[in-house]
């Protein structure tokens, strides 16, 4: 039996109650989460000039060597000038208003670029009076020049809703750096507790090994993401979990809603979702949304994106048995005149139900470094709805199938 693309507007994870990844434009209608969120971070292009890619692993050679591998186009950071740039910015920070709650606190992740002129329309957005911090994210990763003093840092403007912000800096505790301690003197009290004390203005002042550090406003314990670290997903310009967990877990609390409108790789939501915290995670390119998809595959989740690969061919069969199907994946072949075809094509497949353009996930899989073989083979209970199955490839397309003879 034939298998035929379907129209899909939605998927739904594990009855999608923990977060929202859309397919939607940072100027886009954000109005039904309007006063919801406690945090918003907003990381856009800076500006840059630049054209920034992923690079896909392509089948279980490519997930197990790195050497097989499709450079896609991410996003482009080019705009006509300042004004374009600004006007793109101030749309999304008004968003970003409107999604916060009067608890709320906005981090928008810049350079410097065109940092001062973001810290003026910041001003003029949430006032003068909210603004909490510039936050200096330092890091050594980069080229180096001999032109001037090399830029190797962030800046991360930190904006609250109102006076009545959220915040918990007891939540995101450092490691005490023993570099910053050699000029103190160590010693041990009655109690066996190691300390370090130092005379300044005529007084003592002792801060045991065991106490708590926190962070200033200059974080140059956040590694940039090297080039085999793990969390890695081939998306330009990703950030890693740990600078997105101090900023939820500082600023928000269990159940809380984040929110993302520059998605990305989709790293905000990851934090959220691994902290307790519901996750809005929005970008208008659909590679973002793939991505982002297969780090939160097993996530309570709603996805917002139309599917659909004209020209794509799939074959798989439902075997049923006793309350549950067995799916096999048999064959995938991307549009004609793609550079790749066949299961090494397939980057992520889900079974399910299709019922009214919503694709109801059951079960699903996907290459990661841990498991480059695509497993073909996924169990689904007998429901109610057609059994249906949802392909996301290494193109980025995302299309939902079904038999011919269920339309």
């Amino acid at each position: 039996m034939a298998w035929v693309q379907v129209e899909c507007d939605r998927e739904i994870h594990l009855n999608g109650s923990q977060g929202d990844l859309l397919l939607r434009d940072a100027r886009g209608d954000f109005s039904r989460w309007a006063g919801q969120a406690a945090c918003v971070y907003l990381d856009p292009p800076f500006m840059t000039g630049d054209a920034f890619y992923m690079q896909m692993r392509v089948g279980e050679n490519g997930w197990m060597t790195g050497k097989n591998t499709l450079t896609l186009p991410a996003y482009q950071d080019r705009f006509s000038g300042k004004a374009e740039f600004l006007g793109l910015l101030r749309q999304a920070l008004e968003n970003a208003k409107m999604l916060l709650n009067d608890t709320g606190s906005l981090f928008l992740h810049l350079d410097s670029r065109m940092a001062a002129h973001a810290r003026l329309l910041c001003d003029e957005i949430f006032g003068e009076s909210n603004f909490v911090n510039e936050i200096i994210w330092a890091y050594q990763s980069g080229g180096r020049t001999m032109k001037r003093f090399s830029r190797k840092h962030d800046v991360i403007l930190f904006y609250r809703k109102s006076r009545s912000q959220y915040f918990n800096i007891r939540a995101v505790p450092i490691s005490r750096g023993e570099n910053r301690q050699n000029h103190m003197r160590r010693s041990i009290d009655e109690q066996g507790r190691p300390y370090r004390s130092i005379k300044s203005g005529g007084k003592v002042y002792i801060y045991y090994d065991d106490d708590p550090v926190y962070p200033g406003d200059v974080w140059t314990d956040v590694s940039h993401l090297q080039q085999k670290d793990p969390q890695r997903t081939g998306y330009d310009t990703q950030k890693p979990l740990a600078l997105l967990k101090r900023i939820i877990l500082s600023t928000t609390q269990k159940g809380d809603l984040v929110a993302d409108l520059f998605g990305g790789s989709g790293t905000t939501a990851v934090a959220a979702s691994e902290e307790g915290r519901r996750f809005l995670s929005s970008d208008k390119g659909p590679l973002s949304i793939a991505v982002s998809r297969k780090r939160l595959l097993n996530t309570a989740m709603t996805v917002e994106a139309p599917t659909g690969s004209p020209g794509a061919f799939l074959q798989a069969e439902f075997e049923p048995g006793i309350a549950f199907y067995d799916a096999r994946l048999l064959d995938y072949r991307t549009p004609e005149g793609s550079p790749v075809t066949g299961l090494d094509a397939v980057d992520q497949w889900s079974v399910g139900f299709y019922r009214n353009k919503t694709f109801h996930v059951q079960a699903s899989a996907a290459r990661t470094k841990h498991t480059p073989a695509l497993q073909t083979m996924l169990q689904m209970p007998q429901l109610q709805g057609v059994a249906s199955v949802m392909i996301s490839d290494v193109l980025g397309n995302r299309s939902v199938w079904v038999q011919e003879d269920q339309l």
